[in-house]
């Protein structure tokens, strides 16, 4: 309390509370801590009593007195001093001015208390009383306040209270209040504050005496005083600054209430820490004031829970944001979620905040560990060329050349989390709206520029989701996540009004318009993990998808289309669409994904399904050359996820189809050959839509020397070695090999004598020490992993790639793995038993295993007719003895990319020779009627025009002899393309 200048007695304080029509409770006006506080009664001025608490009648104007000096005096400032105290009562009375006016004065003036001449001892007076006796006068003759003469006016004016509910909840019917007034404002006065959370109000206008409990939140307990003191504040309140002003005899207590006071008599419960803090935050901003409470539930006690609303100016503040936000009180899920989605992520938002600040009851807050980092300054703007899932996309940075490798940056859209795609390889399939998610992004980002706010990081584990489940803890990767804004968006009504007033600056945030329309869910985060900067805006836009069942929200099944993958499929499915691709001719088509330059994955919406297609005459370099990156690179930014156009000519031997693909009516082959990323192929250009446009784009980035042309000398023969699909060579190249493998088609593997790493990897393989099988989940091999496997013929360790895996994790030592022995060309499957993992320095060696084709000659297949005999033949002309062959190679087709099992990668074209027979084992299955010439084409070169002439004598000697497949005269099949060879046991040479 602060003493008034020049006259000490005299003390300054604010009104915290008015108990009756004639005291009040004056607190100092301190900032800091809680200030001390006076029950201060008018001087020789007696107001009407109101009713207790429990129920009963007031005395007549006993509320409209107490009313009157509340609207008066409660939270303003005013000037006191004690004139007198009764210690039989422990009362003090006293003088209270109020700008400068005697609020005695205003009262007695008003008629709403009485005046007393003199008290039980002398002194006991107001200085004041001449003048309160006058002013009582002047009301009297005026009729005013309790003096009104109007006949009924004294019995309309006698309040009579219902029973109260607390303690006592049968008094009060509180479950039928909730069902005629949830969510509807209710008019109160706050009649008690138990502590910073909990306030007994009386409900008007029928004053219903309840307790409420503010939703949401719980501040710490106030405590509870001893027996004495306990027995005061429930029956005796007048001296306490919450209680009656009335010194009457009281009822008798209700059950509940003597179980309360005996509770009281047996222990003191000291308060929690800043649970006093609380409880006086509330009461300076509700303590017998007006409020609004917004009803949300009832316990069994008849205690209400609900929203409170105090006045505050012009405005209303919700009390259990206030108390959140300054530290007083924590964020409780139970009756949170009683609340509106807004209301929760404010307390939330609230609560984090006094967290990180560590306000108040925050003060030894230690927050948990997390993985997630915050990005600070880091935006930039870019073209998106790439939409990698429905959550992610892949952003080319504007500020950083063509061909950077960091140029591409992959971005997480912040704090969201959409469908997940699926991988087919895997049998998995798509979720529930994945598709028609990336969709969305699909069209509306695809080479549009946008501005992007990097916002965290975030370190996960494979075993989060990202990945396979059977990874193990070392597997983890950091992922980068921010806010991606389309710059100029789409005129959609819908997308529109998905965009808060935050991205208006900035463009529509892509993430908002994903949450909008149901394709994706926020995420929750845990306390102190990063999020996004738009975090609330993404809340509310869930909330609008809820409500009107957007995507993922609504009862509808949602969307199903069937696409049949033939990139998973064997060459011979693929195969079987081919003349209805053909007969379509030219059709609507999305580049889903850019396997190399000149290779892509292309969805045929029409045809509901998803092929390997190649660009026609043209080819880039292969993995690992000089400017394959660059040639990928390109074609993404140009074609990666457009729309464009395709045109199938045929199929080669992997399932790959080949044709021509246009990009807004261009033929892409073009601006790729004028980039200097390609090279026209020699053969079959006459074939070739538009041949003499790809012409003249090579020889244009020849004459400027770009790219692969950089050492282009004009008028000299330049070999085609950028890894087209079949490369020729001047000089053909002889390699002296032993045979390990024989498929049908007349394929085969092989090992190169001369190749110093075979002795090599042989010396490394028995140098290790095999260990006990390892432990499940220890040992977690994936597709593709390079480990050790037991060839289950001679139960040799050997080096081998996992082809496939068991559906779903390792149970037990016998599930069976697919396996490709990389250095012999076998494949089995094997039990998880037989394989042991291979250090990085043996596995990372390229397989020894090569497998080849017998040139110039198409040997049928197991399951045609004489392909039993030739495979059988094959195998006794390579395997029956260890013998050395020399192979001449012909050609190596390379289209068919990297080894992924018995079949795969590179294939040699050649020439085998049996060194000591001297004889070719190509013209050997020729002469006996097992194979037979592959059909000529125009301008062949000269030497492969001899080596078939010389084929053609031994064929038509074999056909005039009718041997083998000529036993009933010539066939009429002119088929070039014959599908993969099937897989067959494993066998071969070790």
């Amino acid at each position: 309390m602060a003493s008034t200048a020049g006259a000490p007695q005299w003390l300054r304080g604010i009104v915290k509370a008015v108990p009756s029509g004639d005291s009040l409770v004056i607190m100092g006006n301190t900032k800091t801590g809680i200030p001390q506080e006076k029950t201060i009664t008018l001087s020789s001025l007696m107001a009407p009593k109101l009713a207790p608490r429990r129920g009963g009648a007031d005395e007549p104007f006993a509320w409209e007195s107490r009313e009157y000096l509340r609207k008066l005096s409660i939270g303003k400032e005013v000037t006191f001093r004690v004139d007198y105290a009764v210690p039989a009562i422990n009362r003090e009375f006293g003088s209270v001015f109020l700008d400068n006016k005697n609020v005695a004065s205003l009262v007695v003036a008003a008629g709403w208390a009485r005046v007393r001449e003199q008290g039980q001892q002398k002194g006991e007076v107001s200085p004041y009383l001449a003048e309160l006796l006058r002013l009582e006068e002047q009301a009297k003759q005026q009729g005013l306040g309790r003096w009104n003469r109007e006949p009924g006016a004294s019995e309309a004016a006698i309040r009579d209270l219902p029973p109260s509910a607390v303690g006592d909840g049968g008094n009060f019917d509180a479950m039928a209040l909730l069902a005629s007034k949830k969510g509807s404002p209710l008019e109160a006065i706050v009649d008690q504050v138990r502590d910073g959370s909990t306030i007994r109000v009386y409900l008007l206008p029928e004053f219903q005496h309840v307790q409420v409990f503010v939703a949401g939140i719980q501040a710490p307990s106030a405590g509870r005083r001893a027996a004495a003191e306990s027995v005061i504040a429930t029956e005796s309140p007048s001296g306490e600054q919450n209680g009656d002003s009335t010194t009457e005899a009281r009822g008798p207590l209700t059950s509940a209430q003597r179980l309360a006071a005996g509770t009281g008599n047996m222990v003191e419960v000291p308060a929690d820490p800043y649970g006093r803090e609380a409880k006086h935050f509330t009461e300076i901003r509700v303590l017998h004031r007006d409020v609004r409470i917004v009803l949300e539930g009832v316990d069994k006690f008849s205690n209400l829970t609900g929203s409170v609303y105090y006045p505050d100016g012009d405005s209303a503040k919700d009390l259990a944001f206030e108390l959140v936000e300054h530290g007083l009180a924590k964020y409780v899920e139970w009756s949170a979620s009683l609340l509106e989605d807004e209301a929760r992520r404010k307390l939330k938002t609230a609560e984090l905040q006094a967290k990180k600040t560590r306000l108040r009851i925050w003060t030894n807050y230690v927050p948990p560990e997390t993985n997630s980092k915050a990005i600070h300054d880091q935006n930039f703007t870019g073209k998106v060329i790439e939409v990698a899932s429905a959550d992610c996309v892949v952003v080319a940075d504007d500020s950083l050349p063509f061909g950077d490798p960091n140029a591409e940056r992959r971005v997480n859209l912040s704090s969201i989390r959409g469908p997940k795609m699926g991988n087919p390889r895997r049998d998995q399939k798509p979720d529930p709206y994945a598709r028609d998610a990336k969709e969305f992004l699909r069209t509306r980002l695809i080479g549009r520029q946008v501005n992007v706010s990097m916002e965290y990081s975030r370190k996960v584990t494979f075993a989060d989701g990202a990945a396979s489940a059977a990874a193990g803890p070392a597997d983890s990767r950091v992922m980068d996540f921010g806010s991606v804004f389309l710059i100029h968006p789409p005129k959609d009504g819908e997308d529109a009004a998905a965009t808060g007033a935050a991205a208006q600056q900035t463009g529509a945030n892509i993430a908002e318009l994903l949450v909008a329309r149901g394709f994706a869910t926020v995420v929750r985060h845990r306390d102190f993990e990063e999020r996004s900067n738009y975090y609330d805006a993404l809340l509310s836009a869930e909330s609008r998808a809820i409500s009107g069942k957007k995507g993922m929200h609504s009862a509808k099944d949602p969307p199903v289309r069937h696409v049949t993958d033939l990139l998973t499929a064997n060459a011979k499915r693929a195969k079987d669409f081919l003349p209805s691709l053909q007969r379509s001719r030219r059709m609507p088509a999305v580049v889903e994904y850019v396997l190399s330059g000149h290779r892509f994955k292309i969805d045929i919406p029409k045809a509901t399904c998803s092929v390997a297609f190649s660009l026609s005459g043209v080819r880039c370099p292969g993995r690992g050359e000089p400017y394959s990156e660059e040639a990928i690179a390109f074609m993404r930014r140009r074609i990666m996820q457009r729309d464009v156009e395709i045109e199938v000519e045929t199929a080669d031997r992997t399932g790959t189809f080949l044709g021509t693909l246009w990009d807004n009516k261009t033929n892409v082959a073009i601006p790729l050959l004028e980039a200097g990323l390609a090279k026209l192929q020699t053969f079959g250009l006459d074939r070739i839509q538009d041949a003499h446009l790809l012409t003249q784009a090579e020889q244009s980035a020849k004459q400027k020397k770009l790219k692969i042309w950089e050492n282009y000398v004009e008028g000299e023969d330049v070999p085609n070695d950028s890894g087209s699909t079949v490369e020729r060579r001047q000089k053909k190249e002889e390699l002296k090999v032993v045979v390990t493998e024989v498929l049908e088609g007349g394929k085969f593997y092989v090992q190169s004598v001369a190749d110093q790493k075979v002795s090599a990897i042989q010396k490394q393989l028995s140098s290790l020490s095999l260990q006990d099988t390892p432990l499940i989940g220890a040992f977690n091999p994936k597709k593709g992993d390079i480990v050790l496997a037991q060839f289950s013929a001679d139960k040799s360790w050997n080096r081998a790639m996992i082809v496939n895996t068991p559906r779903g994790v390792v149970e037990s030592g016998n599930d069976k793995f697919e396996v490709f022995y990389i250095d012999y060309g076998n494949q089995e499957f094997v039990p998880f038993s037989e394989l042991r993992p291979l250090e990085g320095s043996v596995s990372s060696a390229p397989g020894l295993a090569q497998l080849c084709s017998l040139a110039h000659i198409k040997v049928p297949g197991l399951e045609d007719d004489y392909g039993q005999e030739a495979a059988f033949r094959l195998s006794e002309l390579l395997l029956s003895s260890a013998k050395e062959f020399k192979a001449v190679i012909e050609e190596k087709d390379t289209s068919a990319g990297k080894v992924k099992g018995q079949g795969t990668g590179t294939v040699f074209l050649v020439t085998l020779v049996d060194t000591e027979a001297e004889t070719s084992i190509n013209a050997i299955l020729i002469q006996e009627g097992l194979a037979r010439l592959e059909k000529r084409r125009r301008w062949e070169p000269k030497d492969k025009q001899q080596a078939l002439d010389e084929l053609t004598e031994v064929e038509e000697a074999a056909k005039k002899a009718r041997l083998g497949m000529w036993e009933y005269g010539d066939i009429a099949s002119d088929d070039e393309d014959n599908g993969p060879p099937a897989r067959k046991p494993a066998a071969g040479k070790r």
